[in-house]
């Protein structure tokens, strides 16, 4: 019996051996559980573009950025976030990974004649495209995306220039324009659950493209003003050809569905148990003062009024320092020549002002986990892990009201100034639900337009919270609001731009530096040398901004 077994198990290794050996081993590698890039649907491969992008903005645009443009402060584990000192290795390779993505989203949407999806692949390409020049300066652009054709021209692509790489983000957002111009009945294979963004909507991505064109002709502004003028002037003459995100209910954003600490929002403490990334971000002083003295409706909705205020009673003995109903209270000399800020309601933190934010106002806990009662938190939404206001805002009606509005400024053909102005901040504000307070707002000294750069900067300055990297990319354009550095960050000035990445200088040297020598040094750069968050990049070179 024994050998009737060994005999029948090695006829049947010698027939599955011989089975196997005649299948065609590309068959073997196809994965049973996945989807083949040749024969994928573009719908499987949107959600991802989307959502991964959606994050990587507010991952900016709500963390370091947010420090740099002076929106929030930490007070643990700052250095980077307050202080600017970001070391020499900021990588684009998860910009570059979702671009690849995206290519394969637009790729295939071509193969099947899927024109929303080839749109809305334009509209993102662009997008992503855009972020990677504005941080960084020349990139690979043309031969990007290629490096499975082989040879070193796309292994180790070159820099494009960033003259050429906005260029071509304008001709591909004029080709979006096009394919996403037609009703939505016209169109084949729209799924809507795979548009986080506006559900399958061809109008509103429509929108997308030409408001994200408004913002790229803006920041070319200073370097080719008669493209800038000519494309934001041809937008503005021709709306039914150009629409724009002129209206809040328009706005592309992407809410967070807080199912797991991949899908909530960054400082949420539902998944993060231990609360330290709500808790050590708080509101910068630089942007709390300018909200409180014109009632700003918004900021309630951001920050949280300070547990317990500070109060220093001339009256009060010698060495007093005790808690009454409330509220601390603090003798001159207890006090000292030590900074301190008593207003009772809202405290924010003072950029880059300490060696230990978490000290300041006399915190009674400073360190790492210090619980400081007397600076305002932010608020509480932001330790859910989803909410209605908890969003990626990547382009407002704000935003594009505010860019015509300084269009018109310039005395181009953009509509009023102060209408296109005025309708910025009641798109900010429709945006964060406070529509109601608009009016009383924009009457106030300080909001109501007095024709100034300075004031439609200074309000667009704080209509992007959450979404700073466009503050710093204005910032950098136009030097305002007039942002100082403050007395320990690691310049004295403000950074420009992000860091070449080690990889990449050690992997494509020669085109990586052939891109370093093009940037401009400056005073400030000089430690670094040529690849320095303070050289300038073609963008900057020769205007005279943002110092």
């Amino acid at each position: 019996m024994k050998t009737i077994v060994i005999k029948y198990t090695a006829c049947l290794v010698l027939f599955v051996s011989f089975l196997f050996s005649c299948k065609d081993l590309t068959q073997l590698n196809v994965n049973p559980n996945g989807v083949q890039p040749e024969t994928v649907n573009p719908n499987l491969v949107m959600p991802t573009v989307l959502t991964e992008t959606g994050k990587a903005l507010v991952n900016l645009g709500f963390q370091d950025i947010a420090g740099v443009v002076q929106h929030t402060q930490k007070d643990a584990w700052f250095s980077g976030h307050n202080d600017y000192d970001w070391g020499g290795d900021q990588s684009w390779t998860a910009y570059y990974d979702l671009l690849r993505n995206n290519d394969l989203l637009y790729q295939r949407s071509v193969a099947l004649n899927m024109e929303f999806q080839q749109g809305v692949a334009l509209v993102m390409k662009s997008m992503l495209f855009g972020l990677i020049t504005d941080l960084w300066g020349d990139a690979p652009y043309t031969n990007a995306l290629k490096g499975e054709q082989g040879g070193a021209d796309f292994i180790t692509p070159k820099y494009d220039s960033q003259e050429v790489i906005y260029a071509g983000i304008l001709a591909d957002l004029d080709k979006a324009n096009t394919l996403l111009s037609k009703p939505k009945a016209a169109y084949s294979s729209i799924v809507e659950s795979a548009d986080v963004y506006y559900a399958g909507d061809p109008a509103k991505w429509q929108k997308l493209a030409n408001s994200l064109k408004l913002r790229y002709l803006m920041r070319i502004s200073a370097k080719q003003p008669d493209v800038a003028k000519a494309g934001i002037e041809k937008i503005v003459a021709t709306p039914a050809q150009y629409p724009i995100i002129d209206d809040a209910s328009a706005d592309a954003t992407m809410a967070y569905v807080g199912n797991n600490s991949g899908d909530a929002w960054p400082s949420n403490s539902v998944f993060d148990i231990s609360g330290s990334n709500y808790r050590r971000i708080k509101m910068c002083s630089t942007l709390l003062k300018p909200m409180q003295a014109t009632s700003d409706p918004r900021l309630a909705l951001w920050a949280k009024k300070v547990e317990i205020p500070l109060v220093v009673d001339p009256k009060l003995p010698a060495g007093t320092d005790k808690i009454t109903n409330g509220i601390r209270y603090l003798s001159p000399d207890k006090v000292g020549t030590t900074p301190i800020d008593t207003d009772p309601n809202y405290v924010g933190l003072p950029p880059s002002a300490s060696q230990l934010p978490s000290g300041y106002n006399f915190n009674p806990t400073p360190g790492q986990t210090s619980v400081n009662p007397h600076v305002s938190y932010l608020n509480e939404i932001y330790t859910q892990a989803k909410g209605p206001l908890l969003k990626a805002r990547l382009v407002s009606a704000a935003e594009v009201q505010f860019i015509l509005a300084e269009a018109a400024q310039k005395g181009w053909a953009a509509g009023d100034a102060k209408t296109r102005y005025e309708a910025a901040v009641k798109a900010s504000l429709t945006a964060w639900g406070v529509t109601s307070s608009y009016n009383a707002f924009i009457a106030q000294k300080g909001v109501a337009y007095d024709g100034t750069l300075a004031q439609i900067m200074g309000q667009k300055w704080i209509a992007s919270w959450t979404s700073a990297t466009e503050a710093w990319f204005d910032y950098r354009r136009t030097g305002l609001p007039a942002l100082t550095a403050g007395p320990v960050a690691k310049r004295k000035v403000l950074p420009l731009r992000f860091y070449y990445m080690r990889d990449e200088l050690n992997l494509n040297k020669t085109n990586s530096g052939v891109a370093i020598e093009k940037l401009e040094t400056t005073a400030n750069s000089q430690a670094d040398g040529k690849n320095s968050a303070w050289s300038k990049q073609w963008l900057v070179q020769g205007t005279g901004k943002p110092w």
